[in-house]
């Protein structure tokens, strides 16, 4: 289930605002700082910035190269269903697992025509097919199909659909003979789903995101485990300090609000983009991986970190949340945010990084696809307790976590 929260810009700015000084007062050592920053942070532009009006065009193009692929292999999978031996094979793998990576299932003609099929999506989405590997995955489209698939019926294959408005969502038989669907009411017959596999995307574009924002010269880590050492990324002075351990903010629980998605969409991939200034004053950007955060309306105790403090100047730092999106391109993406971070200087106090993170994501990201899902203003160090989003979408409960060296 994807998490959509209701956003806009201008109510999102003012919330901002409100926020920086309601975290500011939750921790006092760090009220000074908040205020001064919120004197010298620029204004947030709510016209598009040329960085998000190149992303914008870049998600459109990547928009319909993934949609096309997913489409062909749609297509492809419901005709290859003819062949009872085949279709038989796909019927058990469907049954015995969530999902299913469809390539590699498939042999003759039609693995050459998927294979073909997640290079485009691969390409499309900034990633390396061959690093990355098959990203097509098929499922069955509700649990409430499994009966009806068990006893023979011969399922339709539709492609997911980026857009959560969307009204109807297109299947097709094994005739290649088109059937729409409602995509707010589970239908009776047995419908696969093919889709993009968002965990392995999202861990590869996790990559590139950090490795093009270091290009860029912007700072950034890759996502960490609680005993990752931070001495290979952070400045010197970060990792002499951190020779005995270092202080880190870890995620003791998560929960995002329940939306009532369509039945054709599968679990969300959550990754958050944690910012603020490094130790050398420059803008740096920490993406972090929340495999585990895949549904809204349950509350997760991952006791994950979200920021390793080692790497950061002042003790406050901000969090964007996002979800995977098969729009994604990671590497326009990176290069968007760069592009407006790199604009910023440290004039000695904190200045809070979400609006302009929030300025590099294209204007459609605001509108069908909710790839954008929460964000935090001014996380401060020493916090115990729980941040609510500015978005209303969700919260963290947080805590101080020291980090020993072994």
């Amino acid at each position: 289930m994807r998490p959509r929260p209701t956003r806009r810009r201008g109510t999102l700015t003012a919330t901002a605002a409100t926020l920086v000084a309601l975290f500011a007062a939750q921790t006092l050592s760090a009220a000074a700082t908040a205020t001064a920053a919120s004197a010298q942070a620029p204004a947030p532009s709510h016209g598009r910035t040329a960085a998000a009006a190149a992303m914008t065009h870049s998600h459109s193009v990547t928009k319909a190269a993934v949609t096309s692929a997913q489409e062909r292999a749609a297509r492809d999978i419901a005709r290859s269903l003819g062949d009872a031996s085949w279709s038989k094979h796909l019927r058990t793998a469907a049954l015995k697992s969530a999902d299913v990576s469809v390539t590699a299932q498939a042999t003759g003609a039609l693995k050459t025509r998927l294979a073909a099929a997640d290079r485009d999506i691969a390409e499309a989405k900034g990633l390396n097919a061959a690093k990355t590997g098959s990203l097509l995955q098929l499922r069955l489209g509700a649990e409430s199909m499994r009966s009806a698939l068990t006893a023979g019926e011969e399922p339709w294959v539709a492609a997911a659909v980026s857009d959560d408005d969307a009204t109807t969502i297109t299947a097709y038989d094994s005739e290649g003979v088109a059937h729409v669907l409602d995509a707010r009411t589970e239908p009776s017959h047995p419908v696969y789903v093919v889709d993009v596999d968002g965990d392995k995307a999202l861990a590869s574009g996790l990559d590139v995101m950090r490795q093009e924002l270091t290009n860029a010269g912007v700072e950034s880590a890759a996502p960490q485990t609680v005993s990752a050492a931070p001495a290979a990324t952070a400045p010197k002075a970060a990792a002499a300090a951190a020779t005995a351990g270092f202080w880190t903010t870890k995620i003791t629980a998560v929960h995002l609000k329940d939306d009532k998605e369509p039945w054709f969409k599968g679990n969300a991939e959550i990754y958050t983009l944690v910012s603020g200034f490094g130790q050398d004053g420059k803008v740096r950007v920490d993406p972090v991986d929340m495999p585990y955060l895949d549904k809204d309306g349950v509350v997760y105790r991952p006791n994950q970190i979200l920021v390793n403090w080692s790497y950061y100047k002042y003790n406050l730092a901000d969090a964007v949340m996002m979800e995977e999106d098969g729009s994604t391109n990671y590497r326009d993406l990176a290069k968007a945010i760069a592009a407006v971070l790199l604009t910023i200087v440290d004039h000695g106090a904190y200045i809070p990084l979400v609006n302009a993170i929030l300025d590099a994501i294209p204007n459609d990201w605001w509108t069908d696809d909710p790839d954008y899902v929460d964000s935090w203003y001014t996380m401060a160090k020493s916090y115990n307790g729980t941040y609510y989003g500015a978005s209303n979408n969700g919260y963290m409960t947080v805590e101080p976590y020291f980090v020993s060296q072994l």
